[in-house]
């Protein structure tokens, strides 16, 4: 949400939403040094949460260095070393999203350093899987770091971005899925409703980008529309839309709603 206007925020308090659930991502550049990130870290658990306080909605964060900023290792464990500072603030859900973009071997070696920082602190994990021809042997790559570490639990794991190729491999691991929803690219509603009822909805949860491009902070309710459109009784949509996100998001005593 750092990089949306207010406005947004009335809106989907207007759809019912309750609550915000942002990830450390790339900023649309690279980062120049440790400093820029500190920064970013002090805004997403500082100001961005009173931002959405004045609209009466919850704001949560997760936290890490992107994986396209990873392939530079040097900087990377600069970051990762100021994160612990951050873990206790009380909005901080836990380390994300953390991943792959190009599945090289500085990518990899910066995953499975905040795989150990998140089983040493305890922490819920959201990862982001690469996008089109490196995404299946990404997200090979990425369960199978994660399964390298017994300390970690599939179940507190949501593996993002997942595609009609990769959504069964993460489910049948005991991972969540999460569906990321674009307006143009990616997931659209219709499309995230057609994996669904192919996986029947299990641990599944659907989320909407809000970044710089082109992207809808309502895509979510609008997904809702979608379902109730196919004939979804209203506690299916409700279990997808809120009943899901709760189920894993509860794993954490940060989230805390009302």
């Amino acid at each position: 949400m750092v990089s949306r206007v207010t406005d947004d925020y009335e809106a989907m308090v207007t759809a019912g939403c309750e609550a915000v659930c942002e990830p450390a991502f790339w900023a649309g550049f690279d980062r120049s040094g440790v400093q820029g990130f500190y920064d970013y870290f002090s805004q997403l658990t500082d100001y961005e949460p009173k931002r959405a306080a004045k609209f009466s909605l919850p704001h949560f964060s997760w936290l890490c260095i992107n994986s396209k900023e990873s392939e530079d290792t040097m900087l990377a464990e600069e970051v990762l070393s100021i994160i612990p500072y951050f873990l206790e603030r009380p909005n901080v859900l836990g380390i994300g999203e953390i991943g792959l973009n190009k599945n090289t071997r500085n990518e990899l070696k910066i995953l499975e350093k905040h795989i150990e920082l998140a089983a040493k602190h305890d922490q819920l994990i959201l990862v982001h899987t690469p996008h089109l021809e490196d995404k299946l042997k990404g997200t090979r790559l990425i369960l199978d770091a994660i399964r390298n570490d017994p300390r970690i639990k599939p179940e507190r794991v949501i593996i993002d971005h997942v595609e009609e190729h990769t959504v069964e491999m993460v489910l049948e691991g005991g991972f969540w899925a999460g569906i990321t929803l674009y307006p143009e690219s990616k997931a659209t509603p219709a499309r995230a409703i057609d994996m669904v009822e192919n996986c029947k909805a299990h641990n599944i949860w659907l989320n909407c980008a809000c970044d710089w491009g082109i992207s809808k902070p309502l895509a979510v309710p609008h997904t809702a529309i979608e379902m109730r459109r196919r004939g979804h009784s209203p506690e299916a949509i409700d279990q997808l839309i809120y009943g899901n996100p709760l189920k894993f998001l509860s794993q954490t005593p940060r989230f805390k709603l009302g």
